[in-house]
């Protein structure tokens, strides 16, 4: 099936698209990889009158730091951010994250901002961005505005972008000596959409025992989020074995889980449990191998 007619915007500044979406308003869509909005076009399900493609704004791409945060262009692509020497040294969680998604086609079109203004509830790095605090930059008509990690998933599907505003980059504050991070997910055979999705950060402190534990958790509900009782369970524990085994019975507190055609809610609750208890693991061992003195990245 073939999309309606609609007009085709290639604006080359971030002003030049701003303005085309304060001109045409709800008859607008933005164009970032497009394998989400593409196929719902073709089927009807939105019929956008202007379509305004960002891939010639090259504010919008590119891999940098500023500060203490990796910074990410909201349209660089999954590859760039999984193969890029800066991201997998900073961060290597977040190259994970992207090695991850879908299969090389995706990975080489697809857009992380594409990705995290979409917000699928089964989408991969929301997870990760949850568990790693990070920014979300916004443009509109007269400034930029922050939005943390935290407010910007707001349901299903929904964010803090206003429908005037464009997102510019993801700032991601690099972790200290001692943190370790990591991201595990059981993949849709088809889709490779997360059937359950766990970040994990932990802090270890010089007395071994945990400062911070984040745990982001994605494809159980309807939006992604942050499993408080788990993380409040660990601070101050050693992080052995039986302690977190016991955290991550928490792990599906606060979410309105959702079952999957292969899946009952409670196979989905056991599997965020399992997920959760494993993701943390990992993260630890990583975390105690910084405090040995060598690299967390893996």
């Amino acid at each position: 099936m073939f999309p309606p007619p609609f007009q085709y915007h290639t604006p080359t500044t971030i002003e030049q698209a701003v303005d085309l979406l304060e001109r045409f308003r709800d008859d607008a869509k933005l164009l970032a990889g497009g394998h989400s909005l593409i196929p719902a076009m073709k089927l009807r399900l939105t019929q956008p009158q202007h379509l305004i493609d960002l891939r010639r704004i090259a504010a919008l791409r590119g891999i940098g730091t500023k500060g203490d945060r990796l910074v990410l262009g909201a349209m660089t692509t999954h590859w760039e951010i999984e193969s890029t020497p800066l991201v997998r040294s900073l961060h290597p969680v977040v190259a994970e994250t992207a090695a991850v998604i879908a299969d090389p086609q995706v990975r080489n079109r697809g857009t992380i901002g594409g990705s995290l203004v979409h917000a699928d509830p089964s989408a991969d790095y929301p997870a990760a961005i949850l568990a790693l605090e990070a920014e979300f930059v916004c443009a509109g008509r007269d400034a930029l505005r922050t939005v943390r990690a935290e407010d910007w998933f707001q349901g299903l599907m929904t964010t803090a972008l206003s429908e005037d505003e464009i997102l510019v980059e993801i700032r991601i504050p690099v972790l200290p000596r001692g943190a370790g991070a990591s991201y595990l997910k059981l993949p849709h055979l088809a889709s490779r959409y997360a059937v359950v999705g766990v970040a994990a950060v932990v802090i270890i402190g010089e007395d071994g025992r945990c400062k911070e534990a984040r745990v982001g958790i994605t494809g159980v509900g309807t939006m992604p989020t942050r499993a408080a009782g788990v993380e409040m369970l660990l601070r101050g524990t050693k992080l052995d074995d039986e302690g977190v085994a016991a955290a991550s019975e928490k792990a599906c507190v606060g979410i309105d889980v959702q079952p999957a055609l292969q899946l009952r809610s409670e196979h989905k609750q056991h599997l965020c449990r399992v997920f959760t208890r494993r993701a943390l693991a990992r993260a630890a061992a990583r975390a105690r191998v910084g405090i040995a003195g060598t690299n967390t990245a893996t």
